[in-house]
């Protein structure tokens, strides 16, 4: 047998290569499940308790009166919507006084949360605004997601299920005009969104929630320790979710897709939020996002390629590989989430995938974490402030 210095790299990259062949073909198969679940729905009647919206605020987002506007024109009988900030000058406070001028109904209040309760300054001041909602129903999602008017009717209809403790969606993101912009919305779209349906199927459920959207009863809340008990962990929508399941209690994925408008990132300011959300999922599902590593197609055929000298059945293979990243990315893109910009943006692939990749291998390398500005070490989800 004649030996070549390279056998045991092409033989990896190959393995590596195969391994995401079949995560792909899983991706498909979870998101055919998802669009046969949403297509027997239905609209019929659901359940409509009076539920509390509460949205923290800090500064403002692209597009975000409209945003928030599309809170206020909900087809449901009763609901209140509570905007908290941490400061009386945050600019966020005149983009909800302009909304309590255009709608005197449903009822919206502002919290100025003074108190500092922990390093996740969102929570702290969830956990304020909390005292001062109304309804036992409770609605959390970020200042930037956009709804449709049913929203509020869909999302909530499944609490009517006692064994049903929280709902969460999948969400789409609206790109700025600029690359580190669109390579986010592109990722979403194609991996993130992808990853979650993918541990619905091989889990049988999930047991964690997405920051787009966050229903539960204030009971259930209450059971897991409130959002006090939240204040120094980064990932509080995985955490939510993590700890309403471990009550017992079953965490759905609606059949509602929801907007996310992304902000015009520089480079840097992308891979600071990229390293930022790796590092998050790093600390909450280590062993899920380890196993990372072996969804890299098109960097593992390109690397298989390389070792086997351009060989026709390296070609061959990276030809499925991209095929089947390809079609994979346009049915959760288009066909799961309706983002109309995925399929102008699908060129852009393989330099996302290789920008994920380098993302990865960074995100073990360190704790650090830059949000909003500011610096923080992240250890088992909890934060601390980096002291210079």
């Amino acid at each position: 047998m004649i030996y070549r210095p390279n056998a045991i790299f092409e033989a990896v990259a190959v393995l590596g290569t195969l391994s995401s062949i079949g995560y792909y073909f899983i991706c498909l198969w979870s998101a055919a499940g998802f669009l046969s679940e949403r297509r027997a729905a239905g609209v019929g009647a659901r359940s409509t308790p009076p539920v509390s919206i509460l949205k923290p605020l800090k500064g403002t987002d692209p597009g975000m009166y409209e945003s928030l506007r599309s809170h206020c024109l909900q087809d449901y009988p009763e609901y209140e919507i509570i905007f908290g900030v941490s400061d009386a000058d945050d600019p966020a406070v005149e983009v909800v006084e302009r909304l309590r001028k255009e709608f005197p109904r449903p009822a919206i209040k502002l919290v100025i949360c003074a108190k500092n309760l922990g390093m996740n300054r969102k929570v702290g001041n969830l956990a304020q605004m909390r005292m001062e909602s109304r309804h036992q129903y409770l609605l959390v999602n970020d200042s930037d997601i956009r709804v449709e008017s049913d929203y509020l009717r869909r999302v909530l209809g499944p609490l009517a299920n006692p064994k049903v403790g929280l709902i969460t969606c999948l969400y789409r993101g609206v790109a700025s005009p600029t690359l580190g912009s669109r390579l986010e919305s592109l990722g979403i779209s194609t991996d993130f969104c992808a990853g979650v349906l993918t541990a619905r199927t091989l889990e049988n459920g999930i047991r964690f929630g997405l920051g787009s959207t966050l229903a539960f009863r204030a009971s259930d809340l209450q059971a897991i320790g409130g959002f006090e008990s939240l204040v120094d962990h980064l990932s509080d929508d995985y955490e939510i979710g993590k700890r309403i399941a471990a009550l017992g209690r079953e965490v759905k994925l609606s059949e509602v897709v929801v907007e996310t408008f992304l902000p015009a990132y520089t480079l840097g300011g992308f891979l600071d939020h990229q390293l930022r959300w790796a590092r998050c999922i790093r600390d909450s599902r280590r062993w899920g996002y380890t196993g990372l590593l072996l969804t890299f197609g098109l960097p593992w055929a390109i690397l298989a390629l390389i070792a086997a000298k351009g060989a026709t059945w390296a070609c061959l293979l990276l030809g499925v590989t991209a095929g089947v990243r390809l079609a994979m990315s346009r049915v959760i893109g288009r066909d799961v989430l309706e983002d109309r910009q995925v399929t102008g943006w699908i060129w852009l692939l393989p330099l996302r995938d290789f920008v994920a990749l380098f993302v990865w291998i960074a995100s073990f390398a360190g704790h650090t974490v830059v949000w909003r500005g500011e610096r923080f070490n992240l250890r088992h989800g909890r934060l601390s402030r980096v002291v210079s």
